[in-house]
């Protein structure tokens, strides 16, 4: 998988999303722009892409996406918390109706005791509620490569959202705070029984 692959799901998705007419917002650290570039990279994505946060740091992911201090101490910047914050805040902050995020270690340093190099959390999330996680490990298989093969994970799990429903009812920041509620609360809400009359 290299860079034809993510032009054409660059292609593809851009199509996608002027056909039902959304836009995207990407949150990179260890990518540090590459998926926004990749989309950007392909004429005429101006009507598709909103903007793009690279945020290296922790205090950038604290600043700019609003990812509480307290998940990257517990959880780390690498990890499935951390991503699904970023996602969410990118698409809180920019307006949008999809944001992608990236977080790993591309290498050759940088791993800890259970995460190595080439593990990368990606989240992507949607303005009608829907929100997708997912872990890879590529191994040590060379900073390039671990950057290249997560751009086009982040492209499949846009086209994954960009697919599916969406609320075009909703006014976007409205939305997107309800989505950051939900992120901070159980998703499952128990099902009141309405109770039946008695039966004579």
């Amino acid at each position: 998988m290299g860079g034809s692959d993510a032009r054409a799901l660059s292609r593809s998705l851009l199509d996608l999303c002027r056909m039902r007419k959304l836009t995207i917002a990407t949150a990179e650290s260890c990518t540090g722009g590459l998926v926004a570039g990749a989309l950007t990279d392909i004429p005429g994505s101006s009507d598709v892409i909103d903007r793009g946060f690279v945020t290296y740091s922790n205090d950038a992911k604290r600043t700019m996406l609003g990812v509480e201090a307290s998940t990257l101490l517990n959880f780390g910047a690498v990890s499935k918390e951390t991503a699904t914050a970023m996602a969410v805040g990118a698409l809180e902050r920019a307006g949008v109706d999809l944001a992608v995020s990236i977080t790993g270690i591309a290498g050759p340093g940088g791993a800890t005791p259970g995460k190595p190099v080439g593990l990368v959390h990606f989240a992507a999330a949607a303005r009608d509620g829907r929100i997708i996680h997912r872990e890879h490990r590529f191994g040590a298989i060379g900073r390039s490569a671990v950057r290249q093969r997560s751009v086009v994970e982040a492209l499949r799990m846009l086209m994954d959202l960009a697919r599916g429903p969406q609320a075009t009812a909703k006014p976007r920041r409205e939305a997107a705070s309800r989505l950051r509620s939900r992120v901070a609360r159980s998703p499952r809400r128990r099902a009141v029984k309405r109770r039946r009359p008695p039966r004579g």
